[in-house]
């Protein structure tokens, strides 16, 4: 069975994004693959968080996520900071990576860019960290977006150039996995292409009732349509993706039917919207209640993730160092 890496950092709640567009996937693929999840609290440390929201964060994700469906018994759920091995491989990784190409990486001068008095060494190393988290898995498979891609790449430089290195086939080449049909392009509230927590244009799995509908009332629209059968503007496409996620082919088919004769009248669509998307968020926002108030079993699962993962890690980091020729204790 082949292996899935895959991990996300706690900075903030999951949306609605997150749901459709990555974790419901994670829940159908715990059953197809051999999958280990992790909370990258490491990679959190580029940003300079608060120690104290650390580890709460770290828990709020891992809430979300059990409430989402994943299962701990399927796939190891771990947080990353408890698993000390994937900073020795990240050592060694950074030995055989150089200034220039790691200077290249897109994301790195996005970063930079976006915060310029704070452009530190790991936000400068983030590719060979996430390759760490990786390869110490010996994954095969990782699930990741576009803007993942050319970290993604340099994953695999890691493996081929350790290889090469050594003259061994220890690390794979990581494969991007793409969800296709599996997942969804959530769009964000204000008329952009993509719901995103920098976009502030969200909805959350953790939003009340009442602020899901304020959020979705608060939708930007247009004039509507002004001649039959017209296309719809990407604005208004955005609606009827929601409708897509939320609602019965009935609902969508009844308001597809209400725009091509001119009829459509936003506020009866965004109505419908916030009460489909209540009938989701509601159950998922009652079980993340549930998980949240029980820090032990947090900690618990967490801690047997931890362990899994470990083991894992260990038996790549005793191959590494004994090619590279360190001791292997």
């Amino acid at each position: 069975m082949e292996k899935v890496v895959s991990g996300i950092r706690p900075t903030g709640n999951l949306h609605l994004g997150n749901y459709f567009g990555a974790v419901k996937s994670f829940v159908k693929m715990q059953d197809e693959y051999d999958c280990l999840f992790f909370i990258a609290d490491w990679h959190s440390l580029t940003t300079h968080p608060k120690p104290g929201d650390i580890q709460q964060s770290a828990r709020t994700i891992l809430a979300e996520y059990l409430a989402c469906g994943l299962d701990p018994a399927k796939a190891p759920i771990y947080v990353q900071s408890d698993v000390k091995e994937t900073l020795e491989l990240y050592l060694f990784f950074n030995m055989n990576m150089y200034i220039g190409e790691l200077g290249r990486v897109t994301t790195f001068k996005e970063k930079a860019r976006q915060q310029p008095d704070n452009v530190n060494a790991g936000l400068f190393t983030y590719p060979t960290l996430m390759a760490a988290d990786i390869l110490q898995h010996r994954a095969t498979k990782v699930p990741v977006g576009k803007d993942q891609e050319q970290n993604m790449e340099m994953a695999r430089k890691c493996a081929r150039r350790f290889n090469h290195i050594y003259g061994v086939e220890l690390f794979p080449e990581p494969q991007n996995f793409y969800f296709n049909s599996q997942a969804v392009k959530v769009p964000g509230l204000d008329g952009s292409g993509k719901m995103g927590k920098s976009e502030g244009n969200c909805i959350y799995l953790r939003d009340d009732d009442k602020t899901i509908t304020k959020k979705v009332m608060r939708a930007v629209t247009d004039m509507g349509p002004q001649e039959m059968n017209s296309q719809r503007p990407e604005v208004i496409e955005n609606l009827f993706t929601f409708l897509k996620i939320c609602s019965t082919k009935e609902t969508y088919d009844y308001f597809d039917e209400q725009w091509n004769n001119c009829t459509l009248r936003y506020g009866d669509l965004k109505k419908q919207i916030a009460a489909d998307l209540v009938k989701v968020i509601s159950p998922i926002r009652e079980r993340i209640d549930e998980y949240s108030a029980n820090t032990e079993l947090l900690d618990k699962i967490a801690r047997e993730g931890a362990e899994k993962a470990r083991e894992s890690a260990t038996a790549t980091l005793r191959e590494v160092r004994k090619t590279i020729g360190f001791r292997v204790g």
